[in-house]
This record gives structure tokens, C-alpha cells and sequence, in this order.
């Protein structure tokens, strides 16, 4: 059955109703589209309220970059980027926080500041600890797909069978969540565009979308700005916000619940009117029946 409803540490999203908007701010020196604009917390802080006011429904706060190549960094630097932007935007923001992190040490520290969703890149392949926390936080938690390390992901990935890989990858997270008590309504699957992925693993994916809503989870994809924009069109980082939206507004219509943005007020515009299209559909045929 599908999930109709997500549930965040209070925060409910019907997901029958819209489409929601995850906004990105990195506050990393290297990120490969805003590393270094947001590292300092003053900076971190506006952009995060600017991106609500542009009607982002959940800001995603990373500490460590995931772009291919990058390395992971301690601990001690994580938190020393996050902590001083978790707790000036606590009680500041009407929507819900979500932690970029793979570390449970990052995690627990984000929802003891009032984080609602932690977004594990490495979908529990990593640390496992997330999910008992999450869990007794009533936390929302992203579990997403990565073939290898941020380090290693784009050396030739090589599937048996993409589809089937990746749900498999996912499933497995998905287990040891609901293992350690974390409610099904309270998970989202991300099946990592660009985490170890060419760029027709990537196009397959955001046309086969439909394939990992039969899990029955809440479905995220991030497609911002990534590298497989870049390789199709010949484009640098800053020139792919076009092209962006159009596979978000590709994905929306396949069934993504939840879409991962840099530019939030496009990414707004862009479900707002695929939501209003696939409502009006939706209105017509249950008026034909």
C-alpha cells in the first residue's frame, strides 16, 4: 500500500496533496554547487530563512560533501560547521530541519537541537546507530542509495540489474530501520541520483520512478544541478537550472513525493503546477465515474 502520510518528530505531510520541497544549504567549504557560500553560520542562518520564505517545506543542512571525489571528514569538523547554524535556526524556522549525515554521533547532536529528519547518504550501510535514533526520536530518516564512497562512486559503476540493485541496496536499510523501531510512515527511500551512476543509470532511473513507489515508501530524488545536467548539455554548475527543472517536473509525474533542491522558489513553481495538473486529472476522471 501506498503511504499516503509522513510523519517527522511532529511534523505530518499528506502526501496526497502535493508535492513537497526539500531545500539544499551546505555549509561545506567543497559541496559542488554551493561549497564555501554558506560555511559561515550567519550566512547559513539567512539562506535557510530565505528558502523557507521562497516556500520550501524542509531544509536539508549538510556538514560534509558527497560530490564524486570528495573525501570524509572527522567527527569534530562536522559538527563544528553544524552546531553554531542548528542552534541559531532553532525555534526560527516554522518547517522541519533535516540533517545531511552518515554519522550517528552528527545525528544525535542535530536532534538533540531539534532536527526532525536525518538523511543518511550511505541508507544505513554506514552507521546503523541512525536508525535506533531516529527511531527514538520519532525522527524521519532518508535512506538513499550510494554504490561504494563519495570517494570511489563514479569509477565505472558497474549493475547487474540497476533497478533491482538499488531497490535491493534500499531494502536492506529499509529493514534495519523498521528492526530498530522506526515507523514505516516515518521513512523515505532516495534512490541517488549521481551516487555511483552514469548518466544513463541516471536517466533510467527518473523514468522508471514508478518502480520504487511499489515499495510503498515515501519516495525523495535530488537532481539539482548534478553532474549528469552537466555531461547531457555541456554546462557548468550555475547554467543547469533549466534543465533541472524539467527532470524534476519529469520525476514529479513518475511519483516523487518529495523533490531535493537548490533553487527552491523554481522547484516550488515547478510541483506547484505539475500538483495542479495531476489534480485536475485526477478531479476529471473521478467525475467520470
Amino acid at each position: 500500500m501506498q503511504q499516503k502520510i509522513l510523519r517527522c518528530r511532529g511534523h505530518r505531510f499528506d502526501l496526497s496533496k502535493k508535492t513537497y520541497v526539500m531545500g539544499v544549504l551546505n555549509v561545506t567549504p567543497d559541496s559542488f554547487s554551493d561549497g564555501g557560500r554558506f560555511l559561515k553560520p550567519d550566512a547559513a542562518y539567512r539562506q535557510a530563512i530565505r528558502m523557507e520564505k521562497e516556500g520550501a517545506d524542509i531544509i536539508d543542512i549538510g556538514g560534509e560533501s558527497t560530490r564524486p571525489g570528495s573525501a570524509s571528514v572527522s567527527v569534530e569538523e562536522e559538527l563544528r560547521r553544524l552546531v553554531p547554524v542548528l542552534a541559531r535556526l532553532k525555534g526560527r524556522l516554522k518547517i522541519p530541519i533535516s540533517i545531511d549525515t552518515k554519522k550517528a554521533e552528527v545525528a544525535e547532536a542535530a536532534l538533540k537541537l531539534g532536527a526532525s529528519i536525518v538523511n543518511d547518504v550511505s541508507g544505513l550501510h554506514g552507521d546503523e546507530r541512525i536508525a535506533s535514533l531516529c527511531a527514538r526520536y520519532k525522527a524521519g530518516l532518508v535512506i538513499m542509495h550510494m554504490k561504494g564512497s563519495p570517494k570511489t562512486m563514479q569509477r565505472r559503476p558497474v549493475y547487474k540489474d540497476l533497478l533491482a540493485d538499488v531497490a535491493s541496496y534500499i531494502n536492506k536499510g529499509t529493514r534495519i530501520a523498521l528492526k530498530a523501531g522506526v515507523k514505516k510512515e516515518s521513512i523515505i527511500i532516495d534512490p541517488g541520483i549521481g551516487f555511483g551512476k552514469t548518466l544513463n543509470h541516471n536517466l533510467r532511473i527518473i523514468k522508471e520512478l514508478g518502480f520504487f513507489k511499489r515499495s510503498g515508501f515515501a519516495v525523495l530524488i535530488g537532481l539539482s544541478r548534478k553532474s549528469f545536467i552537466g555531461k547531457l548539455f555541456g554546462l557548468e554548475v550555475g547554467e543547469r537550472l533549466i534543465p533541472t527543472v524539467c527532470a524534476e517536473v519529469i520525476a514529479i509525474n513518475n511519483g516523487a513525493d518529495i523533490i531535493r533542491a537548490h533553487d527552491v522558489k523554481e522547484a516550488v513553481m515547478a510541483a506547484k503546477m505539475v500538483d495542479a495538473i495531476k489534480r485536475e486529472k485526477l478531479r476529471k476522471e473521478k467525475i467520470s465515474c
